[in-house]
């Protein structure tokens, strides 16, 4: 009897699952005419009404162009994820007012990059911000161009000209004035006469990126004198590296921090030498080569350089060179304190007095570097790993 039923009832199975691969279909056929129903956004081109763009804006214009794209393929996918949700006003409030907001905020990014080197751009950036629905889910607008034709003809001419004429910053030259240099300091030395050409480099192009900013105070109180005070940290740090080692040389600081300009932007001064010759062996005079010995023994900071960091957005260029200057300083510290505390403690002091304070400072430091870059691209992680200094016994 129940053998007479099984070819009935596998035709019964059979019908039940091919019921259920119909209805499988159907399902399926409704979620992809759902997806292709879902509205795309709408919005307006943005790269054509931004003019000619000088040659120096033109990296950041087009990584915000394309950041525009990225925020409308966002909302894209935001109002396929979102089918069904929230009231009538759901997509306005938690998708089209939100991307307006980001839009506004790119497009005057781009209007500041450009006013740094020509005529800032007057846009309609509320019409050019708000986007719209294709409500019959035809497929997104052709993508925002990110392409920009370089400034060219009378406005590149007049672009060049504008920077040929700004004035250029003129040093006095520090190598020079810092008498035979240790063994021992050679490399720090090196380092920070250039870093004196970095900062002498940052200053020029401050001059030709802020032309007509500000009052008639505004190159000494915005430029030169940040600078001056950069050099004299600098220039502070050579002092104490010499001095650790040799007799500390007796230098005119201000003086030597003190740039004035080139007014007629007839081009730069000679960059600062970088290259200092080994102090001799006798070292600097009477009892100089005892002096070096008894250096030799003393321990000296040994930290890893900071590598790999991403490309600094311009934004946050003059924060992290501040820090970086700042881990250098730390380091000058450190050595002076070991040098200075010769015989105290037991076998912990050093790590427990120097380096371990060192540490928290470069963490910190470190971390404000993440913090700086992350404010406007994305956020380097793990530089606490370049915190943790040795020592060269």
């Amino acid at each position: 009897m129940n053998r007479s039923r099984t070819p009935a009832r596998r035709w019964q199975i059979a019908g039940v699952g091919a019921v259920a691969v119909a209805l499988v279909g159907v399902g399926l056929g409704v979620a992809s005419a759902d997806e292709a129903a879902a509205p795309t956004v709408n919005c307006p081109a943005v790269a054509g009404a931004l003019g000619t763009v000088p040659t120096q804006a033109q990296a950041e214009i087009q990584r915000n162009l394309a950041l525009l794209n990225t925020q409308i393929a966002e909302a894209n996918k935001r109002l396929i994820t979102s089918q069904g949700e929230g009231g009538k006003n759901f997509i306005q409030n938690a998708i089209l007012g939100p991307l307006q907001d980001k839009r506004v905020a790119t497009i005057n990014r781009m209007a500041t990059a450009i006013g740094r080197n020509a005529a800032k751009p007057v846009l309609d950036v509320d019409g050019l911000a708000t986007c719209s629905l294709n409500e019959d889910g035809g497929g997104a607008a052709a993508p925002e161009p990110t392409e920009v034709p370089p400034a060219g003809g009378d406005d590149s001419g007049a672009d060049g000209g504008a920077a040929g004429g700004a004035p250029t910053v003129n040093c006095p030259e520090v190598a020079g004035e810092l008498g035979a240099v240790p063994a021992q300091a050679r490399a720090e030395i090196e380092r920070n006469l250039a870093l004196l050409n970095t900062q002498i480099a940052e200053a020029n192009k401050r001059l030709i990126s802020s032309q007509g900013e500000g009052g008639p105070a505004f190159i000494q109180n915005a430029i030169l004198g940040p600078l001056a005070d950069k050099r004299v940290a600098t220039i502070n740090r050579m002092a104490t590296a010499i001095g650790r080692n040799a007799a500390k040389p007796v230098l005119d600081v201000d003086g030597l921090a003190t740039c004035s300009l080139n007014e007629n932007g007839g081009g730069e001064a000679a960059p600062e030498p970088t290259e200092v010759p080994a102090g001799n062996g006798a070292g600097n005079g009477n009892g100089a080569g005892g002096d070096d010995a008894a250096a030799g023994a003393t321990p000296t900071v040994d930290c890893p350089d900071v590598t790999g960091l991403p490309a600094v957005p311009a934004q946050a260029a003059a924060e992290v060179t501040r820090n970086l200057e700042l881990l250098d300083t730390q380091i000058a510290e450190a050595n002076a304190r070991i040098a200075s505390s010769v015989g105290q403690g037991g076998p912990a002091f050093i790590q427990n007095a120097i380096l371990g304070p060192l540490a928290d400072k470069r963490t910190a430091t470190l971390n404000r570097i993440e913090t700086a870059i992350g404010r406007n691209a994305p956020k380097p992680e793990g530089l606490e790993k370049f915190a943790t200094c040795s020592l060269n016994e």
